[in-house]
């Protein structure tokens, strides 16, 4: 699974990997710098195509600030708050008692439910396009932020089930025959031994749960049309369509659209590397 140490003995060997793995870490941030050097230019710097080179003149918050002055991108980040974060609870919450009903509590028909929510994670988003839009449609759902949610919700429960309930069955069987024999019910056992155990695994998958629906764009075109309930990605690309030339707004844009994820990463990076190892050493 993971690659075998390079002895000590072969110094070569050990050069060649590292250049390589900062060829690799080159070629990977370059787009990126690209982006967030471009954020920094004037519009003249790229008119002229000064696209890799120093900016002429630095525009350290005017491009930021002209993003929220001149667009709706403010209207954007809020509308995308209110569709990821109750997304990204209600994921939480039913994954984790789906999981837990799934690894501790087997009846018939058990593994066929299983199958049923891994499954639909197999499903190409495009088939499901048309029906889910008419769905939307018939029950007056579409472009509201309901749509996004209900969405984003049933679509990565079935992930989210496959994580909680692989780290929960893998809870030593002890814990829940001493709340059995203490007379706890099985809620109480949910949340006062579960849900503390699995605490780094939530964290992990909070993360991972929250940057997928923060960086749809797929749905959010399909499912949204009025200014009024588009997420961030859905009005960057209008953004894009109202400044086709002013790469650097654009670009200054993107860097905004992009840190919610990566702050929330930052933030939460100790329980989020804790809960993935965790399911490395009991997977």
């Amino acid at each position: 699974m993971y690659p075998r140490p390079i002895p000590e003995n072969r110094p070569f060997a050990r050069f060649s990997y590292g250049a390589l793995v900062a060829l690799v870490l080159v070629l990977w941030l370059l787009p990126l710098f690209a982006v967030v050097m471009t954020s920094f230019r004037s519009f003249d710097d790229v008119m002229a195509g000064n696209y890799w080179g120093w900016p002429s003149k630095v525009m350290w918050f005017e491009n930021y600030a002209a993003v929220f002055q001149q667009s709706k991108m403010l209207d954007y980040f809020i509308n995308s708050l209110i569709i990821t974060i109750p997304s990204t609870i209600a994921v939480l919450v039913l994954s984790t008692m789906t999981g837990f009903v799934l690894s501790r509590y087997p009846f018939r028909g058990a593994m066929a439910i299983f199958a049923l929510f891994v499954g639909g994670n197999f499903l190409p988003q495009q088939i499901m396009m048309i029906p889910i839009r008419d769905l939307m449609v018939a029950t007056s759902l579409y472009d509201t932020f309901w749509a996004l949610i209900l969405f984003h919700v049933a679509f990565q429960t079935g992930f989210a089930t496959l994580f909680m309930r692989n780290f929960i069955a893998a809870l030593p069987d002890e814990l829940f025959q001493a709340a059995r024999a203490e007379g706890a019910s099985p809620w109480q056992t949910l949340v006062h031994i579960v849900a503390p155990l699995v605490r780094p695994a939530l964290a992990a998958l909070a993360i991972l749960v929250f940057t997928f629906i923060w960086n749809d764009y797929f749905w959010a075109v399909v499912l949204t049309q009025s200014d009024a309930v588009k997420p961030v990605t859905a009005g960057l690309s209008n953004l894009r369509g109202e400044w086709v030339s002013q790469w650097n707004i654009v670009s200054a844009a993107t860097i905004l659209v992009a840190v919610p994820p990566v702050l929330m990463f930052f933030l939460m990076q100790k329980h989020f590397i804790s809960g993935l190892t965790m399911g490395a050493v009991k997977g």
